[in-house]
């Protein structure tokens, strides 16, 4: 977790707090509503369940999420975003229309970057 005192910009602290590679995806599959860890970690494909939880707990402490817990046997727990964590969404649905709209271009700029490295490296052997 990082200090959040430390930054004098907001916009910086704000990329800072959702900038770890997973939150984002966090908070996208918490935009439907209410879900379990479980759900969670089957909807987030390559994730740990070490991280998820990271995540999470960050991720609560930043206020972004709840987090509920119910006395049963098992003990079932619930994520959900808060009032402040579903501001983000909007925010998240212009990053997804930017994303749809220039993916063709950002892909044949990492293609084009990739195959240049290929030649240098090529040319330095």
């Amino acid at each position: 977790m990082f200090d959040i005192d430390c930054f004098e910009c907001p916009i910086m602290a704000a990329i800072a707090m959702i900038s770890d590679k997973w939150k984002v995806l966090i908070i996208y599959q918490l935009c439907d509503g209410t879900k379990r860890f479980n759900e969670l970690m089957r909807s987030l494909q390559g994730i740990t369940q070490r991280v998820l939880t990271n995540q999470l707990r960050e991720l609560e402490a930043d206020g972004l999420v709840s987090r509920k817990v119910y006395a049963e046997v098992p003990p079932r727990v619930e994520y959900s975003l808060t009032k402040v964590g579903r501001t983000l969404l909007p925010v998240l649905e212009k990053l997804e229309e930017w994303a749809r709209k220039h993916s063709t271009e950002l892909i044949a700029a990492r293609h084009k970057a990739t195959e240049m490295a290929e030649k240098a490296a090529v040319k330095t052997r």
